[in-house]
């Protein structure tokens, strides 16, 4: 491959420097999804709506540089911008990583790398506005099916994983009568079964999900920011749960085996 004649420094960099700059394009897809806004046109301050300048739109730095104010209303910027951004620059160097050594490099890369997008974006936006956002999901879906038949995957198997995983939120649907998850769960489902065409690793997704939202459920219910009957959205556990499970999926599953 090309990138043999570059030191690993260098790659290293240039990937973690791409990851960024798709995390600052993640957050203002999140932003004008949730705003019904078209992806044209110039960043801007949600509090002043004054447009930002390209200096003032560094990932992470020119939130430092700023110290997390809009230079303009000196409203607080999010922390969610800068932890974004690390976020998809670090998944996209662990996954550059991991994959160096696999003969179809370049499309487990891609494949890797629109799932990740795909879950940041899940993550974030379940969380702040309980709402999956589906014309995310389902796009990045089909592509990700696509590239597993290209990957060697049957497209059957692809399917039933799909399926499988769409019916198994489908059927708490309809037992908690529509109060325990929503219907992008549903479709989040189907996602994740299009992702991961393999038991052990669907297994592992839904045990390290609730697992997770049981940890983070209780915890807030016991400092009182949650009560007993309140609702908490399940796509970012999921999301979480798919991230570990794409990262360290495998030696999980080893280490488990290993007991028996």
């Amino acid at each position: 491959m090309f990138i043999a004649y570059f030191s690993p420094l260098f790659i290293w960099s240039t990937v973690f420097i791409f990851g960024l700059i798709i995390g600052s394009f993640l957050n203002c897809l999140i932003w004008r999804l949730h705003k019904k806004e078209t992806l044209g046109g110039r960043s801007y301050c949600p509090h002043c709506r004054q447009t930002i300048a390209w200096h003032d739109n560094l990932p992470v730095l020119s939130f430092i540089f700023l110290r997390g104010r809009c230079r303009t209303c000196r409203a607080k910027i999010s922390w969610q911008y800068p932890l974004v951004e690390l976020a998809t620059a670090i998944l996209f160097l662990l996954t550059w990583q991991m994959n160096s050594v696999q003969p179809d490099f370049y499309l487990l890369l891609a494949r890797d790398w629109l799932l990740i997008v795909t879950l940041i974006v899940v993550f974030v936006y379940d969380w702040r506005w309980q709402l999956i956002p589906l014309t995310v999901v389902w796009p990045l879906g089909i592509a990700i099916f696509i590239l597993n038949l290209l990957l060697g995957f049957f497209w059957l198997d692809v399917l039933f994983f799909a399926v499988a995983a769409a019916g198994f939120f489908w059927l708490q649907y309809l037992i908690t009568r529509r109060k325990g998850l929503g219907e992008g769960d549903i479709w989040l489902g189907a996602f994740l079964g299009l992702s991961f065409p393999g038991t052990a690793d669907l297994l592992l997704i839904m045990v390290l999900s609730y697992s997770l939202g049981a940890i983070v459920g209780l915890t807030l219910i016991s400092r009182q920011r949650k009560k007993w009957q309140s609702q908490i959205a399940l796509g970012p556990f999921l999301a979480l749960g798919a991230v570990i499970t794409l990262i360290w999926g495998e030696r999980l599953i080893a280490w488990y085996l290993g007991f028996f």
